[in-house]
């Protein structure tokens, strides 16, 4: 096997020019699929990174009629579904790679909030539990958090996130100052914003739908006052923080089927249910890829060509040292031997091929991520399988010649000069 690898090398490098050439489509095939590849990875990764942000590893986990969050703005409390009790939370923190867990009561409101006459138009007011701002990663950034005071004395007391204080106070002192939600008097005690700031990547105007459509303003109540704007026994939904976003998905599924193990309403249509970030990552990544398959495909077009090319270059090296086949055959060599070594040529040419192409592939890569400000990602094992897959072409389009070298008599090979 050595002394065949030593005289392939030595072939390919008696003729430079032609097995460069020969190796070309090879090279230009996988190139393209590594460029095609790791464009794919990195825009994977930038979609799951858009959606879940900047990595705090929250999953809320709401109740849900269908596939829509229910708001009880517009729909009664059916029977049998009960605020959440502290030995149910207490359930949930015993779940695997939970780490913190927090309740909160969500509207949505068009015109319910205002300042003066500044309406919040399209935000959220959440009723929350005490550690709900620590749990999600909320910081303050001017003014106070909630005290266990601001609780258990009922006080209507509220917090803006950054967005809501814009809207509001539009560039206002807003610390101190009083809002009405629902025509109900509260007071602005602080100001927070999210621990890790986080703006995804947006390369069109589907991206920003996707990614910046649905944010809407945030303000922040204690839940022992929702009541007072809104209404009594109204069930909380739930925020987990999970150890890391991997998990974020199977911890979902089982807090959702904890919580629902405990409802009793006639209607079945009403579940709890986990926000899958990385399912709806998943969906979107569908998508991108499904798109980007015919480019794969006409990218291994380029191999096919590469290999008939190595093909027709054997055939022609085969022509050429057809009496130095028939002197090795006439000494004794074995038919198994000639197409070992004609097969292992074919092999080491199609192998540095893929190499070179690998190469080739990671730097047009990078070179289209500067240029595009496009993400890549590198997948080792694509690289491998690239190689390995130009191994198995030099093994397909390199048996016919080989088979040919190997079937010459001996006399017949040696007459021909």
């Amino acid at each position: 096997m050595l002394e065949n690898i030593r005289l392939s090398f030595s072939g390919i490098l008696s003729h430079k020019m032609r097995s460069f050439l020969t190796m070309l489509g090879i090279i230009i095939g996988i190139a393209a699929i590594i460029v095609i590849v790791s464009t794919i990875e990195g825009a994977n990764k930038q979609i799951e990174k858009n959606l879940i942000g900047s990595g705090n590893n929250n999953v809320s986990v709401e109740i849900s009629k269908g596939d829509d969050s229910v708001d009880f703005a517009f729909e009664a409390i059916p029977e049998g579904l009960n605020d959440l009790e502290e030995n149910q939370i207490s359930e949930l923190r015993n779940i695997k790679h939970v780490k913190k867990v927090a309740t909160y009561k969500k509207r949505n409101e068009y015109e319910g909030v205002f300042y003066k006459d500044n309406p919040l138009g399209n935000g959220n007011v959440l009723g929350v539990s005490k550690n709900y701002l620590e749990t999600c990663d909320l910081i303050i950034k001017k003014g106070r958090i909630f005290s266990k005071n601001d609780f258990n004395k009922y006080r209507k007391v509220v917090i803006l996130d950054t967005t809501a204080e814009k809207v509001l106070f539009q560039g206002e002192s807003s610390i101190g100052k009083t809002i009405e939600i629902k025509k109900e008097p509260y007071t602005v005690i602080g100001i927070v914003k999210d621990k890790k700031e986080f703006k995804p990547v947006i390369n069109s105007v589907d991206d920003y739908y996707t990614y910046y459509a649905n944010k809407v303003s945030r303000i922040f109540i204690p839940n022992t006052t929702w009541q007072i704007p809104y209404q009594y026994d109204e069930p909380s939904n739930v925020v987990l923080k999970v150890d890391k976003t991997s998990n974020l998905t199977s911890v979902g599924k089982l807090a959702a089927k904890k919580l629902n193990n405990n409802i009793t309403a006639n209607d079945t249509s009403i579940k709890y249910k986990a926000q899958n970030l990385l399912e709806q990552a998943k969906k979107i990544q569908e998508l991108e890829e499904s798109t980007n398959m015919m480019l794969i495909w006409i990218a291994g077009i380029s191999l096919l060509v590469g290999g008939i090319g190595v093909m027709n270059i054997m055939l022609v090296s085969v022509t050429e040292r057809t009496s130095e086949i028939g002197l090795k055959k006439a000494i004794g060599a074995k038919k198994i031997t000639i197409l070992g070594q004609f097969l292992t040529e074919s092999v080491v040419l199609t192998s540095i091929g893929g190499i070179m192409g690998v190469l080739a592939g990671i730097g047009l890569a990078e070179v289209v991520s500067k240029i595009n400000k496009l993400p890549i990602q590198i997948d080792v094992i694509s690289a491998i399988v690239a190689v390995a897959f130009s191994m198995v072409i030099g093994i397909i389009f390199g048996i016919i010649p080989s088979y040919k070298a190997a079937k010459l008599e001996p006399i017949e090979a040696l007459r021909r000069e």
